[in-house]
């Protein structure tokens, strides 16, 4: 038997009968997208009780609480005497965020003075305020358009005919993100960080667990320059037949359960998504340099995740990031496919619109292949085949 199909069949045997493994490539992917989305989930909070503080006690005043409790991210629940009853009422949570109004409000706007309402948001959770903002920011610009309006018909009647609304009309629209939601938007790129993570984590702790039991691949660590190279890619080989379902699932079930914006061809997603998944394999048998034991596998869990996680662009863009850091993302796979996974699956992208991306992919597949090579001809199988000379450092059965 060649020692590519027998790599291959040992490899699948050890991650089919190791238990950690078992749960890095599969419950891992299947829990996790669930477990993420629906923290996230319902996207947006609505009709959020607020009370209001009215100084003014005027027309106008009560127009704008009416218009601010007609909308979907507040609701008025009543008024407070003053500003301390309103933060009684807060700190009780009977509401969570309190307007209050000035006194002379309405003569204010009326000469074309500014006259801001002030807005108190508790700030427990951020959609909380951010609903607040949203909400109070439209109201108060289409308030400011309809007495706009009124007053330019009053200074010059006949252009009555030409203005008759809001003068300077704006529509926002979220391109990819309809909602404008926290689970749309982080999400996808996260399914692809948990993809990657997945793989290094697996591949790294089968780099453990042979270690711990060396005489199962000693054949093939004795293996010459190539048979190291066929080893890695039987090995490799039994990485992608397992993670082709979780994968699948991940990247268009999990967005399809959970409504998330899907605009992308499925097939040509998948074949992009093929050169990530292939560096992520290779980097992890980098990683096996450094996992002497099974258990060393969740130290990289520790320092990588959130590492990876800053590094994709998702928390901050990268085109803001120092040149260092910038540099030091192009380096992970991720990278490259949360941002094209984004493109093609959010906005639509072809494959050939986001090619920039996928050929970054395939150059860093074939370069951590290369070093994977490199690692493991010269330094985790010679350890290997160590290890069964030192009767002291493994228990053979």
């Amino acid at each position: 038997m060649g020692i590519f199909i027998k790599s291959y069949i040992k490899e699948m045997k050890l991650i089919s009968h190791d238990i950690g493994i078992i749960l890095f490539l599969a419950f891992l992917p299947l829990a996790y997208p669930i477990i993420y989305s629906l923290i996230y989930n319902p996207e947006q909070v609505r009709d959020v009780r607020m009370v209001v503080v009215d100084h003014d006690r005027s027309a106008l005043s009560r127009e704008l609480v009416r218009n601010l409790d007609a909308t979907q991210e507040i609701r008025i629940i009543g008024y407070a005497a003053d500003l301390g009853e309103g933060k009684h009422a807060m700190n009780s949570h009977k509401c969570y965020g309190i307007l209050e109004i000035p006194e002379g409000f309405e003569k204010k706007v009326g000469r074309g003075e500014s006259s801001p309402a002030v807005l108190y948001s508790e700030m427990s959770l951020l959609l909380r305020y951010r609903g607040f903002l949203v909400a109070t920011t439209n109201v108060a610009q289409a308030m400011g358009s309809e007495i706009l309006t009124e007053k330019i018909n009053e200074s010059a009647p006949i252009a009555e005919t030409l203005v008759t609304g809001d003068p300077l009309g704006v529509h926002n629209v979220t391109m990819g993100n309809l909602e404008s939601g926290f689970d749309s938007f982080i999400m996808p790129g996260v399914l692809v960080l948990i993809l990657q993570q997945c793989l290094v984590l697996a591949v790294g702790m089968t780099g453990g667990a042979k270690r711990e039991k060396p005489w199962q691949f000693a054949d093939i660590d004795r293996a010459t320059a190539g048979g190291t190279f066929k080893s890695i890619a039987g090995g490799a080989l039994a990485y992608l037949t397992v993670i082709i379902v979780p994968c699948i699932y991940m990247l268009h079930y999990v967005p399809m359960m959970f409504r998330f914006p899907m605009a992308g061809n499925p097939w040509e997603i998948q074949l992009f998504i093929l050169p990530m998944v292939i560096g992520s394999i290779a980097l992890g048998m980098i990683f096996q340099a450094a996992c002497r034991e099974r258990e060393s596998v969740f130290v990289l869990w520790v320092v990588t995740s959130v590492a990876f996680l800053f590094l994709s662009g998702l928390t901050w863009p990268r085109y803001a990031m120092a040149p260092f850091w910038k540099g030091l993302s192009d380096l992970v796979p991720a990278t490259f496919g949360v941002e094209g996974f984004i493109r093609m699956n959010t906005n639509g992208a072809t494959l050939a619109q986001v090619s920039g991306d996928y050929i970054a992919l395939w150059i860093q597949a074939v370069g951590y292949s290369i070093i994977a090579f490199l690692v493991q001809r010269f330094y985790v199988m010679p350890s290997r085949i160590k290890a069964l000379k030192d009767p002291g450092r493994v228990a053979i059965p």
